[in-house]
């Protein structure tokens, strides 16, 4: 039997999630068609969980509250499906919408379900240097890493091969934007350690895109220094690292 560690309440397979963590799925997004054309107007007008506001969006917003989700219901009968936190109440969701359509007077159908996006987050529970993620690899080119030219320079990743391309602009976003190839999954790494995952189609996709980073996150761990240090060779100048929040503080006195 697999070992298993407890992540909160719930346990954790550690065969199939070594770093013991467990990505949490926050919203799942799915497609289907109801194979008719629909009134929009006539939609919004019948039904009190409904908006419509052709000049600003053309399509019905719909929500329920159990699953708690919001569609988005369009003339053509496609309906796109939000705020699920599981496949299966999506798609619970996907049926209690065409549902309300078919008592309105429409002959909607449930065809082409399609989980589309699966959005999922987690905590690392350590700081990470964002800045030695992006660039410490950049004097290690060589022919079987990926690098990423931009405004900052090139970046390069040799352990991880051409799997990924990296942005961080913190001037402009203060997370590192990392996009994985295989699985083709879009991470946000945020300094606190917390960590968004988006582009799944299948939730085991966002597991192994997480176990995938987890031992570069680790290599990048922000260390936590306090009090006085010295910087060896140089007696004039002390340094002082203070912890602000999450971010340590370089003083010189």
């Amino acid at each position: 039997m697999a070992d298993q560690v407890l992540e909160g309440s719930q346990p954790v397979d550690l065969a199939k999630h070594p770093s013991g963590i467990v990505p949490t799925l926050q919203n799942i997004v799915s497609t289907v068609n109801l194979d008719c054309k629909l009134d929009l107007k006539a939609i919004a007008l019948q039904a009190r969980n409904a908006e419509y506001n052709p000049k600003r969006f053309a399509a019905v917003i719909m929500r329920i509250r159990e699953p708690k989700t919001t569609a988005l219901i369009f003339a053509s009968g496609k309906m796109v499906c939000t705020g699920a936190k599981s496949e299966q109440q999506s798609k619970l969701a996907a049926r209690k919408y065409a549902r309300i359509i078919q008592k309105l007077g429409f002959p909607a159908k449930f065809k082409d379900f399609k989980i589309q996006n699966i959005v999922g987050s987690c905590d690392v529970k350590f700081p990470i240097r964002l800045e030695g993620l992006a660039y410490s690899h950049g004097a290690f080119s060589s022919v079987s890493s990926c690098s990423v030219t931009g405004q900052n320079g090139t970046i390069v990743f040799p352990s991880l091969g051409c799997n990924l391309s990296v942005q961080y602009e913190p001037e402009l976003f203060p997370g590192l934007i990392y996009r994985m190839k295989q699985p083709k999954i879009v991470l946000l790494i945020f300094v606190s350690g917390k960590i968004v995952l988006t582009g799944a189609k299948v939730r085991d996709e966002t597991y192994t895109a997480f176990e995938n980073i987890y031992p570069v996150l680790t290599e990048f761990r922000k260390s936590q220094q306090y009090g006085l240090e010295f910087i060896e060779g140089n007696e004039k100048e002390r340094y002082i690292y203070i912890r602000l929040k999450e971010n340590l503080q370089h003083v010189t006195v």
